[in-house]
């Protein structure tokens, strides 16, 4: 019973802590509100990345997203929407793939975190993508699940692993780069050699990626998607209408992901 006890105590420590940095937080920064056709989502983007707050606002001011659909749901896991294809989509057309035509520099900080309500931008891949360019349009809804310590130690493990991915995919860029000036090219299994040789060393000049004990402690009794740490863009938090993204989530969808009745963005409306 004083173990119980001891846990409620520490847990309503904890949520009072991690609310009140989220109050502090929503007293800057921009407010959009997302009007779906299942509820309004509000979301505070963060100065913190001003590259991806700037093209949000401009986006919505605009009415890019307005008709636009919540094309790829994952159930404890994430809410993706801003695919301008998605505006007129056919019930079966594969989306993922529209954007308006750019894309915006990563903005990767380690304080800000996929948390159950983290905004974060889409982006392809580091094979494709080597300097994590975040899309210009599609962004993401953390939706999550609790995590107990031992999975976030494996996804520590898993998170190193991917950032060290990283590292090599951003020394082969850079080595393409500077064969283009060679007199003598190096082949592609050669580059391939370099780039690892010097990943390699960047890596262990590196300290390991650790997840924080704030981070844990909102990990274990908020939920969120641990394992995207570190690779993507957060750039800002919904500060009210968790129940709709918990609706959203819930919904059945396709084999592809994509809800099986569509889910879509009304109006996107800068308030502050």
């Amino acid at each position: 019973m004083i173990h119980f006890r001891y846990y409620l105590i520490l847990l309503f420590t904890v949520s009072i802590s991690f609310f009140s940095s989220c109050t502090e937080r929503q007293s800057t920064g921009t407010l959009v509100v997302i009007n779906t056709n299942v509820g309004e989502i509000h979301v505070r983007l963060y100065n913190d990345t001003p590259l991806h707050r700037d093209n949000f606002v401009q986006l919505a001011r605009e009415g890019f997203y307005n008709n636009t659909l919540f094309h790829r749901v994952i159930h404890e896991f994430m809410i993706q929407g801003g695919d301008p294809d998605s505006r007129h989509a056919a019930p079966h057309d594969m989306l993922g793939n529209g954007g308006p035509g750019y894309t915006v520099p990563a903005e990767i900080r380690s304080h800000l975190f996929h948390k159950k309500g983290a905004l974060a931008a889409a982006r392809l891949g580091d094979r494709d993508n080597p300097e994590q360019a975040s899309s210009g349009s599609q962004f993401y809804i953390v939706h999550g699940r609790l995590w107990t310590d031992p999975e976030l130690d494996e996804m520590e493990t898993r998170i190193n692993e991917m950032l060290r991915q990283s590292l090599f995919y951003k020394e082969l860029y850079h080595q393409k780069q500077l064969n283009a000036e060679r007199e003598s090219p190096l082949n592609d299994e050669q580059l391939q050699e370099l780039a690892m040789i010097e990943a390699q060393q960047q890596w262990l000049e590196k300290e390991p990626y650790r997840i924080s004990e704030e981070h844990r402690e909102v990990y274990r009794t908020i939920g969120g998607t641990p394992h995207l740490d570190g690779n993507y863009t957060v750039f800002g938090e919904v500060v009210k209408g968790l129940d709709v993204v918990d609706k959203i989530a819930a919904t059945p969808t396709a084999p592809n992901d994509r809800p099986l009745n569509d889910i879509r963005i009304l109006t996107m409306k800068v308030s502050k």
